[in-house]
């Protein structure tokens, strides 16, 4: 496995939220992003994870909830990779893709898209 400290793995999360166009992080609500060392296990090779209602689901009854959570998960993208470059470029695909979830863009679409 390729050996990566959490805070190295907390930059390249924060460095690929960097990358996500202005135009769209400013319609970003009510969201936060954690970096977890392990899925849960009845999911081992989940890399990441969103918990919350989609933008598009959200109506005048939302108010006053906790944020949408968005999880990374950084013991399967070591495992699954044999590169830091890989890493970098798993990382990047996985925080676009859940958010894309938060934006109500579903798994169908972000693989025919190539973030899956």
């Amino acid at each position: 496995m390729l050996e990566m400290t959490r805070e190295e793995f907390e930059e390249l999360v924060a460095e690929a939220l960097d990358r996500i166009p202005p135009e769209l992080t400013r319609l970003m609500d009510n969201v936060a992003v954690f970096v977890e060392d392990e899925p849960p296990a009845d999911d081992p090779e989940l890399l990441g994870l969103y918990e919350g209602t989609p933008l598009t689901d959200r109506g005048e009854w939302y108010a006053g909830v906790l944020p949408d959570r968005i999880t990374i998960y950084r013991g399967p993208t070591l495992r699954m990779c044999d590169s830091r470059e890989e890493v970098v470029a798993e990382t990047e695909v996985t925080v676009v893709h859940e958010i894309a979830h938060h934006f109500g863009i579903d798994d169908a679409r972000l693989h025919a898209l190539g973030y899956g």
